[in-house]
């Protein structure tokens, strides 16, 4: 729908407005002004097609004025203006994201036009490119100009760094269309009345040429079967409601149904309101003549108005005077005569800078409401108040579109707007439903194995205690392996954890496991409850005194013997294998190959080897339980080395236990 201020053609009257605006960025003066330098075009027999296109934007009928730009780009000599215009008709007709590549050739061009800056930063966000969106808004904010459109991109840039979160937060809520409702027209602001579905059209009567398409209207549908909301036929809300020469929309009712409150625009004509205002009828057999309410300001919109259940407090959203900045949401409440008090701001926490519409109000008193300007996705996002602050709702009720006009139904499910991509059209109309999420259970599947003496083969161990534990070390659960040498330990989701066995006797195993990152999407879980299997392999060697191990992968720089980042890795695992037989000690060894002088390879290796064991005594392993000796080239594993393989394997560091406590 279009979103804009009403344009005044003269001091008397002025072109019907569509009365839901989204957004209001233009303002009366720079539109005024445009007018009048516009009108001496206007006397002229021919305008040029600029100024055709000119002209109609002027008046508000940005439909023909996109086209006519569109075709006067194809010869323009100055395409800076004219893309900056036709990307204005764009955004000033609710599209602003098909605004995008002309506001950016627009600021290529070197236009002097830097609300081209802001408005290019918006474009980028309805079109989902956030990194790019908050340069532009922060570009806009340290040299802008406008007071108001800084506060904007300020607002903006600010809100970047919570879309991540957004985007990423489960909801488990589903959505789906109502394909017997909507059509490629607009459909908007649902709301229930005894069973009837009403909501706002431009399905019927003759074309708005603002956004080129029809003028709003009020329609209601009952469901042939409401529990799938399945079937059912549309009707047009009959007179008084609806008006051929207006726009009607954003209807809400008294929960006893006799009172009906909604939003109609101005009819174009010389004699009547000069904007969007709130009008209430009253049903006694059919509904009556609507009429006026006080709320309303001459100089201001005010629409989309929300009854408190108890019809008490009217919300509504309105540009008027001493705001936040666009739109925000008033309340008035009731007196005992049925007067409506002096609207009230709703205040900062809840209006921003930017624009807030569409408020609702749930039986237990919580506020819903649609806004730009708190951190969201893209155009409208819907939000909950909740402890005075707004909540984004979300994905999938929100999306980088604009979603709008919420109708809650209870805690799980309720209606709203939106005029997403996958539609039928402009606006449609989606119901959302809280699933139960299907729920993913995650375990791990140990063995434990013994690696037999001398050999490639493994046999499994039974009644092998093993522990569970979470990051830091601490046990969560433990359990004995049964005659297969199997157990299964439960793990949570998104978490990360080490698998211990031990045995009297043995070198303990340990490995690590983590169920972080392994959850699948909710999209990708077909049946209610999942189960995934992880798999841990854990073998136990015995302790032998006095029998080397050999320590893969310690290297050390040429005639160095500090520890390198690849070496301290592989001694962390010495460090852990310390740790987890605290009744061993060991000495560390380091070996050289037969090249250069016994003496240097004798004193290298010692220096090596002590360098390794300071590194292990610097994690906390008590000094008097590991020893380092330098072996030199007094140990060699091959003989006469011939090729550098044979030499790697000579230069070699080991472990072996020394002494097994009792």
């Amino acid at each position: 729908m279009i979103v804009k201020q009403t344009i005044k053609r003269t001091t008397y009257f002025s072109k019907p407005t569509t009365f839901l605006p989204r957004y209001r960025y233009m303002n009366r003066f720079y539109l005024i002004l445009l007018l009048a330098v516009l009108a001496g075009f206007t006397s002229c027999k021919t305008l040029s097609s600029v100024g055709k296109a000119d002209k109609k934007f002027a008046q508000g009928e940005y439909d023909d004025a996109i086209r006519l730009y569109q075709n006067a780009l194809k010869n323009t000599k100055e395409p800076g203006p004219v893309n900056f215009k036709l990307a204005e008709s764009y955004r000033l007709s609710n599209r602003i994201a098909q605004a995008e590549t002309n506001y950016q050739a627009a600021i290529n061009t070197g236009l002097k036009k830097e609300e081209a800056i802001f408005y290019y930063g918006l474009a980028l966000k309805a079109n989902a490119k956030y990194n790019e969106a908050g340069a532009q808004f922060t570009r806009y904010a340290q040299s802008g100009s406008s007071k108001t459109l800084v506060a904007r991109a300020k607002l903006e840039a600010a809100n970047m760094s919570a879309i991540p979160g957004i985007i990423n937060t489960k909801t488990y809520n589903e959505i789906k269309t109502l394909d017997q409702l909507n059509t490629a027209a607009a459909e908007f602001a649902p709301t229930m009345l005894n069973g009837e579905l009403y909501f706002a059209s431009t399905r019927d009567g003759k074309k708005y040429s603002g956004n080129g398409e029809g003028f709003n209207d009020l329609f209601a549908l009952r469901f042939d079967d409401p529990t799938q909301m399945m079937g059912g036929a549309v009707r047009k809300v009959g007179e008084p409601i609806n008006t051929p020469e207006a726009h009607e929309a954003a209807v809400t009712f008294s929960k006893d149904g006799t009172t009906m409150i909604f939003a109609r625009s101005n009819t174009g004509k010389r004699k009547g309101t000069l904007n969007v205002d709130l009008y209430v009828s009253r049903f006694k057999g059919s509904w009556s003549e609507p009429r006026l309410l006080s709320v309303n300001s001459k100089d201001a919109w005010d629409s989309s108005p929300a009854l408190s259940p108890d019809g008490k407090t009217l919300y509504f959203s309105s540009d008027r005077k001493g705001g936040q900045g666009g739109n925000d949401i008033y309340r008035s409440t009731l007196d005992g005569q049925g007067r409506f008090s002096t609207p009230e701001n709703l205040g900062p926490e809840i209006n921003t800078p930017g624009n807030e519409n569409f408020p609702f109000v749930t039986e237990d008193g919580t506020l819903y409401i649609s806004s730009d300007g708190h951190p969201g996705l893209g155009n409208l996002d819907i939000f909950r108040v909740e402890n005075g602050k707004p909540v984004n709702l979300g994905v999938p009720v929100n999306s980088n579109a604009d979603d709008f006009a919420p109708y809650i139904v209870n805690d799980e499910s309720g209606y709203f707007s939106s005029n997403r991509p996958g539609g039928k059209g402009s606006d449609d109309i989606y119901f959302f439903k809280k699933a139960k999420p299907k729920l993913v259970n995650f375990y791990v599947d140990v063995t434990v194995r013994e690696l037999l003496p001398n050999t490639t083969n493994y046999k499994p161990m039974s009644r092998i205690r093993v522990e569970l534990q979470d990051a830091k070390g601490t046990a969560v659960d433990q359990a004995f392996t049964t005659p297969d040498g199997k157990l299964s330990f439960k793990l949570d989701t998104a978490t990360a954890y080490s698998i211990l066995a031990e045995n009297p006797g043995y070198f303990a195993a340990r490995q690590t496991v983590s169920t972080i990152g392994k959850t699948p999407p909710q999209a990708q879980l077909t049946k209610p409850e999942t189960d995934i299997r992880l798999t841990a392999d854990l073998v136990l060697s015995k302790i032998v005194k006095d029998k080397a191990i050999v320590v893969e992968n310690i290297y050390y720089d040429l005639d160095k013997a500090n520890i390198r980042p690849d070496a301290a890795i592989e001694l962390d695992k010495i460090v852990q294998t310390l740790n987890d037989n605290p009744k061993i000690t060991i000495e560390l060894s380091s070996h050289t190959d037969v090249r250069g002088k016994d003496a240097y390879n004798l004193d290298l290796s010692q220096r090596r080897a002590q360098s390794a064991v300071d590194y292990i005594i610097s994690k906390g392993i008590a000094p008097n339980r590991i020893t380092a000796k330098g072996y030199g080239e007094t140990r060699l594993i091959v003989k006469n080395a011939k090729t550098e393989e044979e030499h790697q394997r000579n230069r070699r560091t080991e472990f072996k236990v020394t002494k097994i406590a009792q």
